[in-house]
């Protein structure tokens, strides 16, 4: 399963967010999207996914064109995690996780015994059997998260696009959901997802897009694009990245003062 933009504008009515954007998403792919507050990720990943229209350009599901997709066909093959969700209604953690199956479960009718399985199979995975039957709108703000990562994996979809998916995750759970970004990549699947830590990338992306006012910077493997020279040119702080025994990593240089 591919995903790809050609030549993207994308926005809202009448405001343009972001333009000239060209990526390509392979299978067995995850592809880290990089760039400051309001730079314009979140509106690309709703166009890619359908849920806004391209001003100009287009966007191609495995060659074809989003727009001759149906829905139902749609959600069998792109699977989405917003950045927050705050809920509405009692659900259990269980049963928002058995949504992600809605789209392989006919009209009427009931999820099956597999589709079951599938659901239980996430939640384990990100760790939340003990959550299972707790009110998803009484768990934290980072529980709702790894849920809504748990109903992605259970739709099955040969893409997973992911906005900050870590961003309110303790240090255990983003090294939980990094290995699992890894993971589905190794198996073929496509990741696209947005952060900001760099670091996150050097962690499980082949690629790297830096996204500034909708427009690409930069964009190639992780370890040609995420250099200190390229992080201050994208959130305007000095940055140093080095080596590590285990990988790369990045910290911003803070200017202390009153030290030596």
């Amino acid at each position: 399963m591919t995903l790809a933009a050609e030549n993207l504008s994308y926005g809202y009515p009448g405001k343009c967010i972001g333009s000239e954007v060209n990526l390509s998403l392979g299978a067995g792919e995850a592809l880290c999207v990089l760039g400051p507050n309001g730079g314009g990720k979140t509106t690309l990943f709703r166009t890619l996914l359908g849920l806004l229209p391209a001003q100009r350009g287009m966007v191609l599901l495995d060659g074809k064109p989003l727009q001759t997709w149906s829905r139902n066909a749609l959600a069998r093959r792109l699977a989405y995690v917003p950045q927050a969700h705050e809920g509405m209604f009692a659900f259990t953690v269980e049963e928002v996780v058995l949504m992600g199956r809605t789209a392989h479960v006919g009209l009427f009718a009931s999820p099956s015994a597999e589709d079951r399985a599938k659901a239980c199979a996430a939640i384990e995975t990100l760790g939340l059997g003990q959550l299972a039957h707790e009110v998803y709108t009484r768990i934290s703000g980072g529980e709702r998260q790894l849920t809504l990562i748990a109903r992605a994996i259970a739709q099955g979809a040969g893409v997973i696009v992911l906005d900050e998916p870590t961003a309110s995750l303790d240090f255990g759970n983003r090294a939980r959901v990094l290995e699992m970004l890894a993971s589905h990549a190794a198996r073929g699947l496509g990741v696209l997802f947005s952060t900001h830590h760099p670091d996150e990338a050097f962690a499980c992306a082949d690629r790297v897009l830096m996204l500034r006012n909708g427009r690409i910077i930069t964009a190639g493997p992780a370890s040609e694009v995420i250099t200190a020279e390229n992080l201050q040119s994208l959130y305007g702080v000095p940055v140093a990245v080095g080596d590590l025994p285990e990988g790369r990593a990045c910290l911003p240089v803070l200017r202390r003062q009153g030290r030596d």
